[in-house]
């Protein structure tokens, strides 16, 4: 576990069960204010699910306060080809359904995001998305998908994210949501603006070699 000047840190397996609680909190306070204790249960024990199957390829990228509590989640993962990534499980949409295969470098799929609703840092959403897109940004031909939130949505648009919507929303976590597909030409305004916010250079390298490091099952896949 790196910890960088500003308290960004990509988290050990051991630590998916809290940041699932976490996320899963986080969204019905931002989302919902009604909701039952087994609905709740259920959605924690789905991602931990899922993002331990995920870890190997992924950054789990939390920002802590000063009590070392999770104050904003993140995480990118670089998809193996082989695994079914959320966007097909929730919505039905394989990647190779939307970008053709040969024009392709790598696939990332971002997710999991979430921040403490008393955080008024203006500028951590910013640092997050930095930190999640840095892998993406090293290639024109690498492209991510995400189920967003349609309020984020509109966030990212203003922030000068490009998203192109690929689907129809659903109701899923509390709050309406909108498979999205951002590519290099649509996130790197956003990253060279934006990547001076997270002090520590070295920690954006690290969450790029991260992912870059990971043997791609592309070649193998069905």
């Amino acid at each position: 576990m790196i910890l960088s000047k500003n308290n960004f840190q990509i988290l050990n397996s051991n630590e998916i069960f809290n940041l699932s609680t976490f996320i899963v909190e986080e969204n019905f306070k931002h989302h919902s204010n009604i909701t039952s204790k087994e609905a709740f249960q259920k959605d924690i024990e789905e991602i931990t699910k899922e993002e331990t199957d995920f870890y190997k390829d992924s950054n789990l990228i939390v920002s802590r306060d000063k009590e070392e509590n999770i104050k904003g989640a993140i995480r990118v993962l670089r998809w193996n080809y082989v695994d079914k990534l959320p966007l097909e499980k929730i919505f039905g949409i394989h990647p190779f359904s939307v970008v053709k295969e040969t024009s392709l470098n790598n696939i990332y799929h971002i997710g999991r995001f979430a921040i403490r609703k008393d955080v008024k840092d203006l500028n951590m959403f910013k640092r997050l998305m930095v930190c999640a897109i840095a892998p993406i940004c090293t290639n024109v031909s690498n492209v991510a998908f995400a189920e967003c939130d349609s309020k984020l949505l509109r966030v990212i648009s203003l922030l000068g994210m490009k998203a192109k919507v690929i689907g129809k929303s659903i109701h899923y976590l509390g709050s309406e949501t909108i498979p999205v597909m951002l590519d290099y030409d649509g996130l790197i305004e956003f990253y060279e603006a934006n990547k001076h916010l997270v002090e520590d250079t070295s920690f954006l390298e690290y969450c790029t070699d991260r992912l870059s490091s990971k043997t791609s099952n592309r070649n193998n896949a069905a």
